[in-house]
């Protein structure tokens, strides 16, 4: 079971709301619509957690680039949410060039390395490598200082496991809201 909310940073504090998926296909869809709930272009996250397997954030802040930080690359690449998030950049990968797949594979210490390497070259694309958890490294990826100057460490982040969309809206002191649309 998933969960995905939109915390948003305004002047009087943060504002939740619950926020559908389904029809959000791409990071960009998704930053969009981060966007959307902060006409001011405000700090805006995106909180997705899959009971107790993983859990991203991804940060809006206005037109910039969004920053992700995934929990565990391997159990979201197995999600149609997480592989939203799993783009090439964050796994390391670069996107038209075959080469840097080997750069992938290191990154899950290559328990597979022949398998993958052979599936990336038939795959034909880092959306497939990604999509079955092929080349995908077990653990968080990303930003993990995503949240650092809202007051969440790297440290914290790292270590949150269960609830961790209820621990990152504690730490903000947005439990309340966050609660008012679980």
């Amino acid at each position: 079971m998933y969960f995905a909310a939109l915390l948003a940073r305004t002047e009087d504090g943060w504002e939740a709301s619950d926020t559908e998926l389904d029809d959000v296909e791409t990071l960009s869809d998704l930053a969009d619509l981060a966007r959307e709930a902060s006409p001011d272009e405000d700090t805006v996250l995106v909180l997705i957690e899959q009971e107790d397997a993983w859990f991203g954030v991804v940060r809006v802040d206005g037109e910039e680039d969004p920053r992700i930080y995934v929990s565990d690359a391997a159990a979201a690449a197995r999600s149609s949410y997480g592989e939203i998030l799993l783009t090439d950049e964050l796994l390391g990968r670069e996107p038209d060039d075959d080469g840097d797949d080997l750069d992938a594979l290191d990154l899950d210490g290559t328990e597979d390395g022949e398998s993958d390497d052979e599936e990336d070259e038939d795959g034909g694309g880092s959306d497939a490598a990604a999509g079955s958890g092929e080349a995908v490294p077990h653990g968080p990826v990303g930003d993990a200082e995503v949240l650092d100057d809202l007051g969440v460490s790297e440290k914290e982040l790292r270590s949150m496991s269960g609830d961790a969309v209820g621990e990152i809206a504690e730490a903000l002191g947005a439990l309340d809201v966050l609660e008012t649309v679980r």
